[in-house]
């Protein structure tokens, strides 16, 4: 367990359960958080008993947004500073070596939306919301929501949410793609439990790759993208991994990894 005052890191069996915790606030993201949500992602990713990472909201919030009564006198620069920040920490989570699963639990608004598209998988409670209602507030989102939303669910979906600012259900995330699945309240985390020992049970090196492949490639044009993947294809070929699980396929038997 790592400690901190606005968020909570447990380590259960090599799933990590990252908690936002200002339930009082409906975990509303201001610079302490920020800060430690960034020095939590640091520890995990140097963190090798830690293999799949699921981020989740206390209370009945995912997380609500901003906070805004952190940010109602912000100046130009200071709100430029504010956005670098969250950009910054979000960054890390798209960059964790680790995959990682958002269990949205309840409100994603604003940064909580852009928070679980930081994410790699998005799994969502009946009960979840999610917008981008920053022009309600007469600003706009900052913490790279305008990028990653229009890459995850198209241009003009993502600038009808964005324009609107209006708020949509569970079905109509998953109906526009913007999340992967929907379950039952009760049942999210156990279903993200279960994704997350699925992905557990694979070659860990090889999951990190893919990662790795995903995320360089979908910013490169498509012959960069699959010549790195090549690349990284070769990198796999001369791994422990590689050699155990294609002779256990051989064997049929159960692979048993070693992360090398």
């Amino acid at each position: 367990m790592y400690q901190y005052k606005n968020i909570k890191f447990e380590n259960h069996d090599g799933i990590g359960v990252l908690t936002m915790n200002r339930p009082e606030a409906l975990n509303a993201l201001n610079s302490e958080t920020l800060a430690e949500l960034s020095e939590c992602i640091d520890k995990i990713a140097a963190d090798n008993d830690v293999q799949v990472v699921i981020l989740t909201g206390e209370g009945k919030s995912f997380v609500a947004g901003a906070d805004i009564k952190e940010m109602v006198n912000m100046t130009s620069k200071e709100g430029y500073s504010f956005a670098k920040t969250g950009q910054a920490a979000f960054s890390k989570i798209e960059k964790l070596p680790q995959p990682v699963i958002a269990a949205v639990n309840g409100f994603a608004f604003g940064g909580g939306c852009e928070l679980s598209m930081a994410c790699d998988i998005r799994l969502a409670s009946e009960k979840a919301k999610f917008g981008q209602p920053e022009v309600a507030l007469g600003i706009i989102p900052g913490f790279a929501g305008s990028q990653r939303l229009p890459r995850i669910v198209g241009k003009g979906i993502a600038k009808e949410l964005l324009y609107t600012g209006n708020t949509i259900d569970a079905q109509e995330a998953y109906r526009i793609g913007l999340v992967n699945k929907v379950y039952p309240a009760e049942t999210l985390m156990d279903e993200a439990k279960k994704m997350a020992a699925v992905i557990m049970s694979k070659g860990p090196y090889a999951v990190r790759l893919c990662k790795e492949a995903v995320n360089t490639g979908f910013e490169v044009d498509q012959t960069t993208g699959s010549d790195f993947e090549a690349s990284l294809f070769g990198i796999t070929c001369s791994t422990v991994d590689q050699k155990e699980g294609m002779t256990a396929f051989i064997e049929k038997r159960k692979a048993t990894f070693v992360g090398k």
